[in-house]
């Protein structure tokens, strides 16, 4: 009886329902977000990613912003005072904030995905694909980084750190000599109906094409 009295108050039994909700919680709740994890975890169908991309390019136009995401790399460095030493970075790196945010989310969404919603099938690869990855020497582990190559021990060699430098220069280098990366031609300036996207987004995929049939067996 002196249990149904300190129940009386709203706060009480507030108290009470959550603590019985928690401690008890709904078998169908649970079976719904076990059932979400799990679509979660497999690959998105290309109209499902497809239709994101194209919201998240309306929400943007909407309030006049232009996606890009290595455009980040010119409002960090605007940042750490290289606006100082060239004018392309003598700007006011406030208006970019949103982006910056946007890159922060892609680093914690990436993390969580990693720890959190990583699926433990082996990726799916057609035997042509397997075939030519062995006649790179890279055998196909079912992961989605091969672990011949994306491992510390072919990072930290002469060959591997090469590999890494030259390819970093070439993405950093080629994404502001172009004025953007994929993300900003083939999402914002091809809605935008730009020339320069257009020619930019067929120098990726030729590049793309002749790194993968021509370079890459010189490479490996």
């Amino acid at each position: 009886m002196g249990d149904l009295k300190r129940l009386k108050s709203p706060e009480s039994l507030i108290s009470a329902l959550t603590f019985a909700q928690v401690r008890y919680p709904d078998p169908i709740q649970i079976n719904s977000t076990l059932i979400m994890l799990e679509l979660i975890k497999q690959p998105w169908p290309w109209y499902v990613s497809g239709a994101a991309i194209a919201g998240v390019m309306i929400w943007l136009l909407y309030y006049g912003k232009s996606f890009g995401f290595s455009s980040n790399l010119r409002t960090i460095c605007t940042i750490a005072g290289a606006g100082k030493r060239h004018a392309f970075f003598n700007f006011d790196w406030k208006t970019q904030r949103w982006n910056l945010l946007f890159l922060l989310g892609s680093v914690l969404g990436g993390f969580i995905s990693l720890l959190f919603l990583k699926s433990n099938e082996p990726l799916q690869l057609s035997t042509t694909t397997i075939a030519d990855l062995k006649f790179l020497n890279i055998p196909f582990d079912g992961q989605l980084n091969p672990s011949a190559i994306f491992n510390w021990e072919y990072a930290l060699s002469i060959k591997g750190f090469s590999v890494l430098i030259g390819a970093g220069i070439l993405v950093g280098f080629g994404s502001r000599y172009a004025g953007g990366c994929t993300s900003g031609h083939a999402i914002s300036g091809l809605s935008n109906l730009q020339m320069p996207s257009l020619w930019a987004v067929i120098g990726f995929f030729g590049g793309g094409l002749i790194m993968t049939h021509f370079l890459m067996p010189l490479i490996f």
